[in-house]
């Protein structure tokens, strides 16, 4: 044997070993987060189809009435997902123009260094805790909305205001990154050909990167319909049909929050049967922008 060659083995063999002891790691713990979530998903179904064995589906979801104390009980969250549309599409009316703007913005109209900055500052958005939004909106955005626009101010006004501002850091880091990662020779191409900044931004960059813009837009649709603490703080808890934006509703979220402390039995039944419907819209979304973000790097 060669001098030095017995010592390259070993050390090619103590790599491989390391390599598939991190691979094994890694793995367990991708699995450990698949199996928690089927865990989760196992025992909401658990809990959840018994009620609609009894009550039925179309019951649960084509009534306004929720009282689960009356004699007999009626359990209808007709007006708990239409108040959680309401503040959905309010709060993405709200952050999804925003977002997209101040991705274009960074992307594409200021120094590199200053996005190198202001992204992460953005993202740090994300971490705040919800709470501390639903407290300013409390203490500044509702006493507003009763002051200048009438209402008791707890409104789906409140809730799509302060979701939008929410759901700003998702919706504009995915589409930052979606941006950047159009080829860079789409503008210089579009610029070639005689069209300005904003020109080759609209007609060009834009279209290219639609389909992460629509997917961060998706994203952050889902972190609204299920955002809990904030909608409660601001929207007033009101199980009632809404007929304008200065009304007080009642979110599937809030409720479930509000009412699983001391629910029992059929009512228990219930709210499970609530975060079933939730589940399923949360993870249709998330299946909507996987499967749109898959089809862009087929394309490519």
């Amino acid at each position: 044997m060669p001098d030095g060659q017995g010592p390259h083995r070993a050390t090619r063999s103590r790599s491989r070993l390391g390599e598939r002891v991190a691979e094994r790691t890694l793995l367990v713990i991708a699995l450990s987060s698949i199996a928690a979530l089927l865990l989760i998903a196992a025992f909401m179904f658990k809990e959840g189809l018994p009620f609609f064995a009894r009550i039925g589906l179309k019951d649960f979801l084509a009534s306004s009435t929720w009282r689960p104390q009356a004699k007999p009980p009626r359990f209808g969250i007709l007006a708990m997902v239409l108040a959680s549309l309401w503040v959905t599409l309010g709060a993405m009316l709200v952050g999804a123009p925003l977002g997209i703007a101040g991705a274009v913005f960074l992307s594409e109209f200021v120094p590199r260094r200053v996005m190198r900055i202001a992204k992460p500052t953005i993202e740090l958005l994300a971490g705040i805790p919800s709470v501390v939004y639903g407290f300013i909106g409390v203490t500044v955005l509702v006493p507003w909305i009763r002051s200048n626009l009438g209402g008791a101010g707890l409104s789906i006004l409140a809730g799509a205001v302060i979701l939008g501002i929410m759901v700003l850091p998702t919706v504009m880091s995915i589409s930052v990154d979606a941006i950047s990662a159009v080829p860079p020779s789409y503008r210089e191409g579009a610029l070639a050909l005689g069209a300005t900044r904003w020109q080759a931004v609209r007609m060009v960059i834009l279209k290219a990167a639609r389909a992460g813009i629509v997917a961060g837009v998706i994203l952050g649709m889902g972190r609204a319909v299920g955002e809990t603490m904030a909608v409660i703080m601001v929207t007033g808890n009101a199980v009632t049909i809404p007929g304008s934006p200065l009304d007080s509703v009642r979110t599937l979220t809030a409720n479930i929050a509000l009412e699983m402390g001391y629910a029992i039995g059929l009512h228990r039944q219930a709210l499970f049967a609530t975060g079933m419907v939730l589940f399923v819209v949360i993870m249709l979304l998330n299946a909507v922008a996987t499967r749109m973000v898959r089809r862009r790097y087929r394309k490519r």
